[in-house]
């Protein structure tokens, strides 16, 4: 019967007959079934076509199978395939999303010699890829088609066949002139397949090393090196940055001693692009030079690169010289020369800065570049928005080299603090130049806000190092000034925040103590006023940064004589606890967090208010549990559930005092919260109560193997008898059966730790027709079935112990690591579901997930 929706089989050529002793990762039967019918629904311009999603996941398909076996026996087992790539070279109405699959799925199946040649004697690569195939057609106005194409071939070419056919196609010529499309993705797909074929080309006969005389390489790779000079000679801007592109991906890709001649060939093309005015592709120009000389083929001091990176880096503008002064100095091996050349560039904008604030015209300490432009004349730049960008570059570069071991040595650390200390006070309105040129500098960068921020980034990135005393103390100066102005942005304010944590965490310190120094302590009583003045701001971002600053110095310093004075001194502590009822859900979470810091620390006051008179030791603990019951917002209740979890670790007071009604009361509540990130933690706390309640730390390597808790019967009963009075187990085994996979997750490995625990015991062998067990079962059952109404009531360790080790948790486990969407990911619901969109499937042999 013919199918619905089918066309009659069209003519094939002859091909050639299977071959024999050929194995292959075959598909399903199923499969094999249903791919006919999908292949005359792709084949008829009539019917409606699935979206880009189904036919991408089809195409990986047969990669999959391709990658695994032959493509020929694929192809011979069904010939619907052949059929399909022949229908495509009728001339009709074809959808151009088919045609490019089509084009792709020949590419795939041809990057095996033997089924190239197969297709090969049925005429079929040159009518799909060649001159008489879609390049003459109305389709190839498609981008879809013309990048279709170009990723067919980019697959073919493996191997001696496809370099062959490639070269007498005239597939090259369209490659380059590709390169030139009006769809950036197909012009860099484009460049790509040429490096590629150029790499492929110059593996050598048989494998063997290529020649390393140019005028010997092969003809494919001789044209493809034609073209990419004869564009580096062009006048047009993208010739050349096409050139300068396909050069870095060959440099970036290819090692072999083949690179270092061709380098060699082109070098002079390259640097000859540094006599024009304006140099052009400029960009492409320093990632091409980074790519050779980051090539391992090729040995830089034989071929001139260093002389040329040299002569570039004068050439170029101070803009664009700075990626390239960076990539220079990550190098592993470089004259030094040329590394003191490339640090002068990337130092020279705030040298400028330096001179335009001088008061007298001695050396700044920061070397001046010897780059060209603008930077060298009087005025920095001639409009703001070049003279921020090239601020802000200059300080994002400087900050990537301070962690590295290449970095320059030495150091130039106090000037580069005075010159991020200028920077923030010219933008804040503090500075007083000397001259015209400072105060015009000062006019482009008053209030700019890009350029604090990435002041701010940089000179806590300083704070690593050290500097004199009286730098250190304009540092915490300016610092303080910004966080004192009511003219700093929120991220302003919270870089400041950053960055003065980062600097009173490495202030000066006795060696053995982590204490603040005396000078940091002066600068925190005249801190915690701005602090305080912080987390009351309208705000609602400003009283979010405040509390996480808070928070960092309360972990950090909570235990210090001088910090606790004069936190407790101040209003800060109460104005933080009155945050727990802010209007802004981000804040109330950020209060809980540090409410549960200061209060680990014994810096709390009793919360404010008539309905927590008389409380005095537990107070926050109520206000916690009231925010995790009624708060109307997930972040805050996440923030008690962490703030709760490490009270238990740490066995904090509130906690310690008992035990047993904190835990039974939190996990009560977290139950049935709405939020799995909320049950999540729950089970979190209840797996520190485990560990706590058993005397067993739980091993944070998944893979690590936990040894059991050898103990009689007697004391094991009774050490999980706290965990059943506070409702543990219901929680755990309710939560196996979650709707949310981390939940389930979670409990999971909740219950395995705790079997593991007691696999050792001689506890009672409970028998499977146990009434309490059965009951338990059922309920579980219940549950499962998503009837989660009733609960278990009270259970003995004993019946726990028992349904822990008849439950499947290790194939629980695996069946919640996979996907949600495992079971309809399969090849078979793919080729179901579209075929069900064109009505060619009954209603119920579709898997519509």
């Amino acid at each position: 019967m013919r199918v619905p929706g089918a066309r009659t089989r069209t003519h094939t050529p002859n091909w050639p007959t299977r071959c024999p002793g050929i194995s292959s990762l075959t598909m399903d039967p199923e499969c094999s079934q249903l791919l006919p019918a999908l292949c005359a629904v792709l084949a008829d311009p009539r019917q409606p076509m699935a979206d880009d999603t189904c036919l991408e996941k089809l195409l990986d398909w047969f990669k999959t199978i391709t990658e695994a076996g032959s493509s020929l026996l694929l192809l011979q087992e069904n010939p619907c395939l052949v059929e399909l790539l022949c229908h495509m070279l009728k001339p009709q109405d074809l959808s151009s999303r088919v045609l490019s699959f089509s084009l792709r799925l020949t590419g795939v199946l041809a990057a095996q010699e033997d089924c190239f040649q197969y297709l090969q004697q049925g005429e079929l690569l040159p009518k799909l890829f060649g001159e008489a195939g879609p390049l003459g057609g109305a389709a190839w106005t498609s981008p879809a088609v013309r990048s279709g194409w170009i990723q067919g071939l980019r697959s073919l070419a493996q191997h001696a066949s496809a370099l062959h056919f490639l070269a007498h196609c005239g597939a090259v010529d369209t490659i380059f002139s590709l390169q030139e499309d009006s769809s950036l993705f197909v012009a860099s797909a484009a460049g790509q397949l040429l490096v590629h074929i150029l790499g492929l080309s110059m593996q050598g006969p048989a494998g063997g090393p290529p020649s390393l005389q140019a005028g010997d390489w092969p003809a494919c790779a001789q044209k493809i090196v034609g073209h990419i000079e004869e564009s580096l000679r062009a006048t047009a801007t993208p010739q050349i940055t096409q050139a300068l592109n396909v050069l870095t991906t060959t440099f970036g890709h290819c090692h072999n001693p083949w690179t270092q001649v061709l380098w060699v060939q082109l070098s002079p093309l390259v640097a000859g692009l540094l006599e024009k005015d304006p140099i052009p592709a400029a960009h492409s120009l320093v990632d091409l030079l980074l790519s050779v000389a980051r090539s391992p083929g090729l040995s830089s001091s034989s071929c001139g690169l260093w002389e040329t990176l040299a002569q570039t880096l004068s050439h170029l503008s101070p803009t664009q010289a700075g990626p390239l002064a960076l990539g220079i100095l990550k190098l592993q091996d470089c004259p030094q020369a040329l590394r003191a050349q490339a640090f002068a560039v990337l130092l020279q904008p705030l040298a400028c800065v330096f001179k335009a604030m001088a008061q007298d015209p001695g050396p700044s300490g920061v070397p001046d570049g010897t780059v060209g432009g603008s930077m060298t004349a009087g005025v920095p730049l001639p409009s703001k928005a070049a003279c921020v960008g090239l601020l802000c570059r200059s300080l994002a570069h400087l900050e990537l080299l301070l962690p590295l071991p290449q970095r320059p040595c030495p150091w130039p650390q106090a000037p580069l603090l005075g010159a991020a200390v200028t920077l923030l006070q010219l933008c804040g309105g503090s500075a007083r130049p000397a001259c015209d040129m400072g105060r015009h500098l000062c006019t482009l960068l008053l209030g700019c806000v890009r350029v604090q921020r990435a002041a701010l980034d940089f000179l806590g990135a300083l704070s690593d190092g050290t500097g004199p005393r009286e730098l250190v103390t304009q540092v915490f100066a300016v610092l303080l000034e910004y966080l004192r102005s009511p003219d700093s942005s929120p991220t302003v304010l919270k870089k400041a925040f950053q960055a003065t944590f980062r600097w009173l965490l490495n202030s000066p310190k006795t060696p053995g103590c982590w204490d603040l120094d005396p000078h940091a302590l002066l600068f925190l009583r005249d801190l915690l006023p701005v602090l305080q003045k912080r987390l009351c701001s309208p705000c609602w971002e400003v009283r979010d940064s405040s509390l996480e600053f808070l928070t960092q110095m309360t972990r950090h310093w909570g235990g210090q004589a001088g910090f606790r004075h004069a936190l407790l001194a101040s209003e800060v502590p109460k104005l933080t606890e009155q945050l727990l009822r802010d209007p802004e859900s981000y804040v109330r979470a950020s209060a809980v967090t540090a409410m549960g810091q200061l209060s680990s620390q014994g810096l709390c006051v009793p919360p404010a208010g008539p309905e927590h008179q008389g409380g005095q030791q537990k107070s926050l603990l109520v206000e916690l549990l009231h925010i995790l019951s009624t708060d109307s917002e997930g972040f805050p209740r996440r923030a008690v559930m962490q703030v709760f979890t490490q009270w238990l670790r740490d066995s904090h007071a509130d906690v310690a005092g008992d035990t047993e009604q904190f835990v039974a009361g939190v996990l009560q509540v977290a139950s049935q919260d709405l939020d799995w990130e909320v049950r999540a933690q729950g089970l979190e706390l209840a797996l520190v109560f485990l560990e706590q309640t058993l005397g067993q730390p739980r091993s944070h390597c998944p893979h690590a193997v936990t040894p059991p808790v050898e103990a009689p019967v007697g004391p094991l009963a009774q050490a999980l008898q706290p965990l059943c009075r506070v409702r543990l187990f219901d929680f755990a085994f309710r939560a196996l059966f979650d709707c949310d996979r981390p939940v389930a997750q979670k409990s999971c490995d909740l219950l395995l730790f705790l079997r593991a625990q007691t696999a050792s015991s001689s506890s009672l062998q409970e028998s499977r027709s146990s009434p309490d067990v059965a009951s338990v079962e059922a309920a579980l059952q219940r549950w499962q079935a998503g009837d989660q109404a009733q609960p278990l009531g009270d259970l003995e360790p004993e019946v726990v112990l028992a349904v822990v080790r008849s439950l499947d948790l290790e194939g629980l486990r695996g069946a919640l690591a996979e996907s949600s969407d495992h079971v309809e990911k399969s090849p078979q619901s793919l080729l179901q579901d579209m075929l069900a969109t064109v009505g060619v499937l009954g209603e119920n042999e579709a898997d519509c997930y």
